[in-house]
């Protein structure tokens, strides 16, 4: 334990002596090292100049000082004699050239000057009390006596200081000892009595038990008001007994009238327990009937007729970000903020007790853009008129819509598409047949084409000079180009009605987008605007996705056509500030593996994102799209893998392509295109 502890913790009395002692014990130490200090003081500054002074009028006798400076052995004789003077602690006898002729010191030895011309020197950096007295010599130049007083006082002094603070310190010991006593007597033991005697009343509970008076001073005081304290709680003791005893009556009446009342309370007993059942029932109704309002996906509000809130579901506090304790007994446009635009229709619909519906609403919640359908319902009953508000999410409703308006318009064109490709089949293989045809009856190697030009006299060289002259070959060219082109596209529209005969398997889609990006690398065609080797590539592929069912070659295809799109897209930019970037991710999101291609191209308007998936639309110039890219990309997705794909753009910022594979399936077959051949015929 602390000593400060320990200190608080003793008892007044002896708190009170302590300090008494520790009070005397100062007060001599500062008496002893005050009086040894002034008697210092008074030694060094009066008493030692007046004996250096006595000393030196004594030896300036002309007598004594030729003799003193006749010899070194005069002159140490001569200070000999003054060694036993006890305050003197040095001299030294100069002669009359300033030479030291003789010293005498006493304890420990002092540097003294060897010629007189220093002595003033040495003065200076000299503490003690120093005199120097001339010496005369008749006929000659005077010499010195250096006289050096003591720092130290007398033995004697310091024996006599020590005796009476010893006998100080006695009478101390014994003033102290005798306060002690009265502070026992007049504090200590009162004290003591009162503290018994507060004891014996807690322990024996006896308020009939005084303090003794004492002296008429604080304890004496505090004696008193102990005495009125027990007074006090006498005459309570006294009221609570006769309260006791009243209060006994009181219970022998309360136990007649209780039997009285037994009976009576056994009928309300019955009544309180119908009431109690029905009270619960209707409690755990109404609690049915909250869960039931909590557990809707649509948001619902109750108003009074003062729009002020009485209900509030989990969906609503959800989508308002406002808890329930904080919503309920507020104003709807405080609690609900964006429904403060509404306020009309909501009036409207208490006041004409109609519905009011409002189709769509736009919401952004955080970053996320939400569509919402508000519905006001009147509201009346014994509580009055009010108005529900019921908020429907119809975001997914919408999407859901966009998509069956695609699939419906995919399915039309499938059904066109199965029937437009066997009727350009025909013509185009008649071109493509006929055009090989007359390659093979111009060429020279053939033996039938030479002699059936013999046979006509003309030279099969030279007409092929002319037809190169004319170009005819490059015609040929192109006319097969443009067939090729058109098989491809009869290629793409047999896609929408045909399914391939190919076995879905899991993939990998981080390698698959990895061979996607090395394909588009190695083909770039800057005349259309497309050069993928200038792109900055990102991939953020989600480890946890694992492999995909699904068919490799076509999930390629359609990645392939989304890096073209999105190369120019960023070709097509005017700002090109920012370098162009292409970001790939995958994530895993049950029941979906997502794919995703964002760019930050010239981006898409509104109006054409909702015809980004149509057959044939495009935004290019003629001959640099036939508008099926994408539309087919949409049909394997949607229609082979069973998946889903979606697009977001802004105008000028960028695009972002969604493609959705389910993580579980089975197995599904999908008829491979139909290409045209080519008969190689004579």
């Amino acid at each position: 334990m602390p000593l400060r502890q320990r200190l608080e913790n003793l008892p007044v009395g002896q708190k009170l002596l302590a300090a008494l002692l520790v009070l005397l014990t100062t007060v001599l130490l500062v008496a002893n090292l005050t009086f040894i200090s002034a008697a210092y003081y008074i030694s060094q500054e009066a008493m030692a100049p007046q004996a250096l002074q006595t000393i030196g009028r004594l030896i300036s006798n002309p007598g004594l000082s030729e003799q003193a400076l006749s010899s070194p052995d005069n002159a140490q004789a001569l200070l000999k004699e003054l060694k036993n003077y006890t305050p003197l602690r040095a001299a030294a006898v100069y002669d009359t050239n300033g030479n030291r002729l003789a010293q005498v010191q006493q304890g420990d030895k002092l540097r003294l000057p060897d010629h007189y011309r220093n002595l003033e020197s040495w003065r200076i950096t000299e503490f003690r009390n120093t005199q120097v007295i001339p010496v005369l010599k008749p006929g000659q130049a005077p010499g010195h006596l250096l006289l050096v007083a003591s720092s130290e006082l007398p033995t004697a002094f310091y024996t006599g200081t020590l005796t009476a603070s010893l006998g100080i310190l006695i009478f101390s010991v014994l003033l102290w000892a005798g306060v002690a006593r009265q502070i026992r007597r007049f504090i200590t033991e009162p004290i003591y009595q009162l503290e018994q005697l507060s004891r014996r009343v807690t322990r024996e509970e006896n308020y009939a038990l005084r303090a003794g008076t004492g002296n008429r001073d604080e304890i004496g005081s505090l004696a008193e008001a102990f005495n009125t304290m027990l007074s006090r709680m006498e005459a309570r003791e006294q009221q609570l007994k006769r309260a006791r005893d009243e209060s006994q009556d009181a219970y022998d009446q309360a136990q007649g009238l209780a039997e009285e009342t037994r009976h009576t309370n056994r009928k309300l007993e019955l009544e309180v327990q119908v009431r109690s059942k029905i009270e619960k029932k209707l409690t755990g109704f109404q609690n049915y009937l909250n869960s039931i309002i909590d557990s809707m996906p649509s948001a619902l509000i109750a108003l009074d007729e003062q729009l002020y809130v009485t209900q509030w579901n989990q969906e609503a506090g959800a989508l308002s970000g406002t808890p329930l304790d904080e919503a309920l007994n507020q104003p709807i446009f405080l609690a609900f903020p964006p429904m403060k635009s509404f306020l009309p229709q909501i009036k409207q619909t208490v006041e004409r007790h109609t519905v009011t519906k409002i189709e769509r609403v736009t919401w952004v919640k955080g970053e996320v853009t939400r569509h919402y359908a508000l519905t006001f319902y009147p509201l009346t009953g014994g509580a009055g008129r009010g108005v529900v508000i019921r908020i429907d999410d119809i975001t997914q409703r919408l999407s859901l819509e966009d998509m069956m308006v695609q699939s419906e318009k995919m399915l039309s064109v499938g059904g066109l598409a199965a029937g437009m490709a066997h009727e350009i089949n025909n013509p185009l293989g008649a071109i493509m047949h006929n055009v090989q045809n007359i390659r093979r009856r111009l060429s020279p190697d053939l033996p039938k084409n030479q002699e059936q030009a013999q046979q006509e006299g003309v030279e099969l060289s030279a007409v092929n000079q002319y037809l190169s002259a004319r170009e005819v070959p490059q015609l040929l060219d192109g006319i097969q180009q443009a067939g090729a082109r058109a098989a491809k596209i009869v290629s793409h529209m047999l896609s929408f009605s045909r399914r391939s005969n190919r076995q879905m398997a899991p993939c990998d889609l981080p390698a698959l987008i990895d061979q996607a990006v090395e394909i588009a690398s190695n083909d770039f065609d800057l005349t259309i605007g497309f050069d993928f080797k200038g792109q900055n590539i990102i991939r953020q592929f989600d480890p946890k996705l694992g492999p995909v069912p699904g068919t490799a070659n076509e999930l390629e295809q359609v990645l392939l056509n989304l890096l073209k799109n999105a190369a120019q897209a960023i070709h097509q930019r005017e700002n090109e500030k920012e370098p162009g970037r292409i970001i790939l991710r995958t994530r895993l999101n049950p029941p979906w593996a997502e794919i995703q291609v964002e760019d930050n191209g010239v981006g898409m308007s509104e109006a054409v994102r909702k015809r980004t998936f149509e057959p044939f639309f495009t935004t290019k110039e003629i001959g640099q799209g036939t508008g099926l890219g994408l539309s087919v990309s949409y049909f394997i997705i949607t229609n082979n893998h069973k998946g889903q794909m979606e697009v977001h753009s802004t105008l000028g910022q960028g695009t972002c392509f969604t493609l959705r594979l389910p993580l579980a399936g089975n197995p599904m077959n999908v008829p491979a295109p139909q290409i045209i051949g080519q008969n190689d015929r004579e």
